[in-house]
């Protein structure tokens, strides 16, 4: 099954790169509002509007088919202990979120208002969050904000959910690497023309699921972005190039992202939006017994790096990332083999318009070079556009993992996984 996979594989990307297929005709899209109401994703509607406040309304579903079927019924970890792997095969309505969002006194002060909810992880902390931010626009160098946020380690946390390629999925070395959303102040803007930046300062990594009590007092978890995107790209593009470009776009980023993290200020490792900092066998790194019975990690320094790349052209789209993360300072009840280590990572995506605004082909390979392994993951998809928009789109994907070393129940992978996954996924975001 594996070899097969790779030859899929090998075929998809064959097909993306074969222009013949921009060439394949479809109904042309009509922007014509006298007959038919031509609505962009996460636009919603307007409640109130009016010279002192604005109220707007959206929101996003998605259900999601999973079944998982691997190569192994358990795993082991580096340091000898074994874990049961119980794969599902089921049907959920995965996720709800709803938005209200608008202004008050001025169109410079903005807010965001949020319900959202994991259906997946019913029972669990952060199963259903109620959250959001204030933001002031002082002028375009400079708009300050205070609330929730995800952390602008990676691509994907920089704003343009859901509008990814695959739907509501990272692959595994992005999902290992990366920060998540906390509380926290932050400045974004523009630098220079179509040169941007964002800066935060937060609780920690991971504060879904997390209350107050649980942090320290340090409050010293910094996330900064700079990037640079080509006029026709836009400042917050999705991934995939579903409007096909008639010039090369592109987008190029650096961030850079530390934290003092403790074992209390750690998500549960099934928390719906888990970002456990783990060893690469997939051992979080501040549960008991890790490095030895009773041995528990209870405080470390986290830094990653992270560039990225991406270009689209004619519905073609490239996307590539790197991941350098500096575990330091690891404090301990005990003694541990190693005070710090060190893992670096890669991910690539590509993808192409088969049938204008209707069909997409993507697929995606992902590496971990760690201190305890080497896992990686690769699969194939679709994106079926059936009204020709963005507003509804139905996702089938195959991917393949080896020894993942993350997994939680609103990811589509088990920890410890080798193996086969098959996703099918339908989401609206209107």
């Amino acid at each position: 099954m594996e070899n097969q996979l790779r030859l899929y594989l090998l075929i998809a990307f064959i097909l993306l790169f074969q222009p013949v297929y921009s060439q394949i005709p479809s109904a042309p899209y009509s922007s014509d509002t006298s007959t038919t109401d031509v609505h962009k994703p996460g636009q919603g509607i307007n409640l109130y509007k009016g010279n002192f406040a604005s109220v707007k309304f959206s929101f996003y579903g998605q259900m999601r088919y999973l079944n998982q079927f691997y190569d192994n019924d358990t795993y082991t970890f580096e340091n000898g202990n074994q874990i049961t792997l119980d794969p599902r095969n089921d049907l959920q309505f995965q996720k709800i979120m709803l938005y209200f969002n608008g202004f008050v006194h001025t169109p410079k002060f903005r807010y965001l208002l949020y319900v959202w909810t994991s259906n997946t992880s019913q029972g669990l902390g952060a199963q259903v969050v109620v959250g959001g931010n204030l933001q002031y626009k002082f002028n375009k160098y400079l708009d300050l904000g205070v609330g929730i946020t995800g952390l602008p380690s990676t691509r994907t946390l920089h704003g343009q959910f859901p509008g990814w390629l695959r739907t509501d999925a990272r692959p595994i070395s992005e999902e290992y690497f990366r920060a998540s959303f906390t509380t926290g102040i932050w400045v974004q803007g523009e630098i220079a023309k179509n040169l941007y930046y964002k800066v935060m300062l937060g609780n920690n990594l991971s504060q879904l699921g997390i209350d107050a009590g649980q942090l320290d007092d340090g409050f010293d978890t910094f996330s900064g972005l700079i990037y640079y995107a080509s006029e026709n790209f836009g400042q917050i593009a999705r991934f995939g190039d579903f409007n096909y470009s008639e010039d090369p776009a592109f987008k190029i980023s650096a961030a850079f992202t530390r934290s003092n993290e403790t074992d209390q200020s750690q998500p549960g490792t099934e928390a719906p939006e888990n970002s456990q900092i783990r060893l690469s066998d997939g051992r979080t790194l501040f549960s008991t017994g890790t490095f030895g019975e009773n041995i528990r990690v209870t405080d470390a320094k986290y830094e990653m790096f992270s560039p990225h790349f991406t270009i689209k052209y004619h519905g073609f789209s490239l996307f590539t990332e790197f991941y350098m993360r500096w575990i330091s300072k690891l404090e301990a009840n005990g003694p541990v083999p190693f005070t710090n280590f060190d893992d670096n990572g890669f991910q690539v995506q590509a993808s192409k318009m088969l049938i204008s605004k209707t069909l997409m082909l993507y697929g995606y390979y992902s590496k971990i070079y760690g201190n305890q392994g080497d896992p990686y993951d690769y699969g194939v998809g679709l994106n079926i556009y059936p009204f020709k928009n963005e507003v509804f789109r139905i996702n089938p994907e195959i991917m393949y993992v080896k020894n993942s070393p993350v997994g939680y129940l609103s990811y589509p992978l088990l920890l410890g996984a080798t193996g086969n996954t098959l996703m099918v996924t339908a989401e609206i975001r209107f």
